[in-house]
């Protein structure tokens, strides 16, 4: 008898904070896990973590601008088992005032936070249609929703990265395949952070804060885990989440 295999929950832009929340999240549910960043030898950290909880973990080095590397990426994904998730989690965010945006800036940021999501979102589909069954999320901001002083380059990427989504959406939800994009705008709650405060606004800053005004990762995976396990009845497509403290 062939032994079933265990659905796959594949992230690209799994980093420390965001991502690893929605992967812990998959993994105490037996997903198997592939995570993608550049420098995927940070992901060892995760890895060990999701076999702790007793589920398959993959951490890949993965350039996402590359069309190469996401195809073998996703094609490996769903060698594993069913690809049933599929996250896009690039941020991208930089600042600068618009005569210090260089062309390079412009265009890597756009890379990153969009290019990078069309290709990850359409390897995902070349997948998932003909299984009529699938989610795929991408990570946004406040700025896929307007921009702001300084953030021409990230913003002008994330509002294109929220057409893709959309255009997706229209495309593939009638075919079984739930797409959604999830504004996020908060502070995670990280050590790093933590010491952006404590440097910025001296050690009371964090006394100062309100219980839960930072954002709990664990809480995020928790999200995109209710999205995938929502009824095709009522599929949400865009949800902004933030702490209740956010100001916005």
């Amino acid at each position: 008898m062939t032994e079933k295999k265990a659905p796959v929950c594949a992230i690209v832009g799994a980093g420390d904070f965001i991502g690893r929340g929605i992967a812990l999240r998959f993994a105490r549910e037996g997903y198997s896990i592939f995570a993608g960043r550049r420098n995927g030898d940070k992901l060892a950290p995760l890895g060990a973590e999701i076999e702790a909880l007793g589920a398959k973990a993959d951490m890949r080095s993965l350039d996402a601008r590359k069309e190469d590397e996401v195809t073998t990426f996703l094609d490996d994904a769903a060698a594993a088992g069913p690809l049933a998730v599929v996250v896009f989690n690039i941020g991208a965010n930089v600042h600068f005032p618009i005569l210090d945006t260089t062309e390079r800036v412009f265009r890597k940021v756009w890379e990153m936070a969009c290019l990078s999501g069309f290709l990850t979102g359409r390897e995902a589909a070349r997948h998932m249609l003909p299984m009529g069954a699938g989610s795929i999320f991408f990570t946004g901001a406040t700025a896929s929703m307007r921009g702001g002083a300084g953030f021409a380059a990230f913003a002008s990427a994330k509002f294109g990265l929220r057409a893709v989504a959309q255009s997706m959406a229209r495309e593939l939800g009638p075919k079984g395949i739930h797409v959604a994009h999830l504004v996020i705008d908060a502070a995670v709650d990280t050590e790093w952070v933590r010491g952006m405060i404590r440097e910025r606004s001296g050690a009371d800053a964090l006394d100062a804060l309100p219980a839960d005004a930072l954002m709990d990762p664990g809480a995020v995976g928790e999200t995109y885990w209710q999205l995938h396990n929502q009824p095709r009845s009522a599929w949400t497509h865009e949800l902004d989440i933030r702490p209740y403290a956010e100001k916005f």
